[in-house]
């Protein structure tokens, strides 16, 4: 082996079998969310390197606009809960932003009215979420990283696949109070509902400051300075 130094930058709470494997060699690893360091001993949290198009905000309460994603690919169950509660969604918010990737393409049209935007892809989300006062997501690191960076409180439906790692980015984010989560399996269109109406004013304003809590958008420089340090040994 050349004995050369590396660092690791793992983006779930929960390490995967690649870092778990090189992280005892590491020079350094870098985490994303609070929990990591519980299984990787000293870890750095860092956090995930973003755009600077990120901007922090103090959301609206009542919330005006809701933005709703389930990532890249999109989620079919979050799509079919948004679609089937859409009327009362619209009377709630003066705008529903629902990415709903190419999957949901024909369910964009067919659903077209007034107060939904429907998209089933954005190369801008850093200006859905300077739009937006509420999000609704899967539980994937870069979604709840953007979330953060913005200060935006966040409903979570965390993915069953790739082992239960979703679980647990949403437990991080709920146990340090910025969002709510709802099971995969409980979502549906009266469930999201209830969720939102049962979410007091004060509820809100205290996830979004401890959404704008956990966000560092300062993360490059963070990794950048643990490199530096790596470097300089």
């Amino acid at each position: 082996m050349r004995r050369i130094p590396y660092v690791l930058h793992e983006k779930d709470v929960r390490p995967g079998l690649a870092t778990r494997y090189f992280a005892a060699s590491a020079a350094a690893v870098c985490t994303t969310l609070p929990g990591t360091e519980k299984r990787l001993p000293g870890a750095i949290l860092t956090g995930v390197p973003l755009r600077q198009e990120f901007k922090p905000r103090t959301p609206e309460v009542p919330p005006r606009r809701l933005l709703v994603t389930g990532g890249s690919q999109g989620a079919r169950r979050i799509n079919e809960a948004v679609w089937s509660a859409l009327g009362a969604l619209c009377e709630r918010f003066e705008e529903v932003i629902h990415v709903a990737g190419e999957q949901g393409a024909e369910g964009v049209k067919a659903q077209a009215r007034d107060r939904y935007t429907g998209l089933t892809f954005t190369d801008d989300m850093a200006g859905l979420m300077a739009r937006a006062d509420l999000v609704i997501s899967r539980a994937g690191v870069s979604t709840i990283a953007e979330a953060a960076a913005v200060g935006l409180p966040m409903i979570l439906v965390p993915g069953t696949f790739g082992g239960g790692h979703q679980l647990e980015n949403a437990a991080a984010i709920v146990a340090a109070g910025a969002a709510i989560r709802i099971a995969d399996e409980e979502l549906t269109g009266p469930q999201l509902i209830a969720v939102l109406d049962g979410l007091p004013g004060e509820h809100l304003r205290s996830m979004a400051a401890a959404s704008a809590g956990l966000g560092r958008r300062d993360s490059a420089q963070r990794v950048l300075a643990v490199l530096h340090e790596v470097a300089g040994k």
